[in-house]
């Protein structure tokens, strides 16, 4: 089944989705094109990028959209209880159970039943769901009688379902049963000028509410706006603009100055590792900061080599500037050469501490960068150690990508 794009403005507009990005268009595509079967559904994205609004799109779009629809969150309650929660229990079934009680399963039954965070759910209830996906079939707590239902799931987690599977704390066939069709709900960073329109949004809300002007933004404001990364996505940009409201008093058109006052400062780090993808290929910030370090180390103990050189040879400095000219990119010529008269300074007395001065500090780098590679090997032997051997689970432990870990073992000679 094929929408045009006026069916999924159509649809937007009837649920309160904002935004014309490619990815959200196609989210929305998937949602309208899955909802009129029975079919289970996983909606995947960060916290905060608006999962629930699809599965309401899902249950109201198919032929249950008269029948209940109830949304969980499933790290919210208790472990101890959402047994109880979900299928019900019966009198006296544990302290405080004074009488029975319908779980939402029996409740909506004919209905829709939106699990949030479904990587929170503990692996006890996972197999009590698996049963209700595959046959239609629960058990309340503290019965042994095996009721019907007819309910359909859509449930969503912002984790990597498949890595918890690796971890031993989700269920791999109730990942698979549960993930028929998958829905991918972008990020705010990822959906452009959206974040603008969210803005202008906010701002007329917020306006409406506090019996104030909308806040606007200049361009170098929204130029600043669209390249921040939100890590808390739509939640965060609503808090912000609600707040921009309230405090903006002096002006209501908020300058990129302003708007830097407002937004929290990110880390310098690059985030490489994104969340959810934790391949072969890709690099956690550990191994830049390895790398960086690494460099820095090589870089200055050339240059303290170079310098013992020039105080052991005279006429030396333009064969040493030919053989390492990495190290002066960027330094601009003098307009008139320096001149190291090394003979006016070759008493015993001037250049001897000087040279051992600088044999003392190159001897000591290369032995502070020999100690950081023994660290390192010894953390990689340990890791090994601890997990027989393993490297997927070694590498886990360690903070990096099992390629890094395969390149290091190779390094430091480990692979018997």
């Amino acid at each position: 089944m094929s929408f045009s794009e006026s069916d999924i403005q159509s649809v937007k507009q009837r649920f309160a989705i904002i935004g014309n990005s490619a990815l959200l268009n196609n989210a929305v595509r998937v949602a309208m094109q899955v909802a009129p079967t029975d079919m289970s559904v996983l909606i995947t994205g960060e916290s905060g990028s608006g999962k629930e609004s699809f599965s309401k799109i899902i249950h109201h779009l198919s032929p249950r959209k008269h029948g209940q629809f109830i949304a969980i969150n499933c790290g919210s309650i208790p472990e101890g209880t959402i047994d109880s929660e979900l299928f019900g229990h019966e009198k006296g079934s544990f302290t405080g159970a004074h009488e029975a009680r319908k779980g939402y399963f029996e409740v909506t039954n004919g209905g829709t039943i939106f699990l949030d965070e479904i990587g929170e759910m503990p692996l006890g209830t996972q197999a009590r769901l698996l049963r209700v996906l595959e046959n239609g079939e629960f058990i309340k707590v503290g019965s042994s009688k095996v009721q019907k239902t007819d309910v359909r799931v859509v449930a969503a987690t912002n984790i990597n379902l498949l890595q918890r599977v690796e971890d031993g704390k989700f269920r791999e066939d109730l990942y698979y049963r549960l993930s028929t069709v998958p829905i991918y709900v972008p990020p705010l960073r990822e959906r452009g000028k959206d974040i603008e329109l969210l803005f202008r949004k906010f701002a007329s809300d917020f306006a409406e509410k506090y019996k104030v002007k909308p806040v606007t933004l200049s361009e170098e404001a929204k130029e600043r706006l669209i390249k921040y990364r939100f890590p808390g996505n739509i939640r965060q940009l609503k808090n912000l603009v609600e707040q921009i409201s309230v405090l903006s008093t002096d002006s209501r058109e908020i300058s990129a100055d302003d708007l830097f006052h407002y937004l929290p400062q990110e880390s310098s780090l690059p985030a490489l590792y994104r969340n959810g993808t934790s391949g072969s290929d890709s690099f956690s910030e550990r191994d830049i900061l390895y790398k960086v370090l690494f460099d820095m180390k090589k870089d200055v103990m050339d240059l303290k080599k170079i310098v013992l050189e020039l105080y052991n040879h005279q006429g030396t400095a333009a064969q040493l500037v030919k053989d390492h000219p990495s190290l002066f990119d960027g330094i601009e010529a003098a307009d008139e050469p320096v001149v190291l008269n090394i003979a006016t300074v070759n008493t015993p007395i001037s250049t001897q501490p000087l040279q051992e001065e600088v044999q003392d500090i190159t001897h000591e780098t290369e032995e502070d960068s020999l100690s950081i590679e023994k660290k390192e090997k010894e953390l990689i032997m340990r890791a090994l150690r601890k997990n027989n051997n393993k490297r997927k689970y070694a590498a886990r432990d360690l903070g990096i990508s099992e390629r890094t870990l395969y390149r290091k073992i190779k390094q430091y000679d480990l692979e018997d």
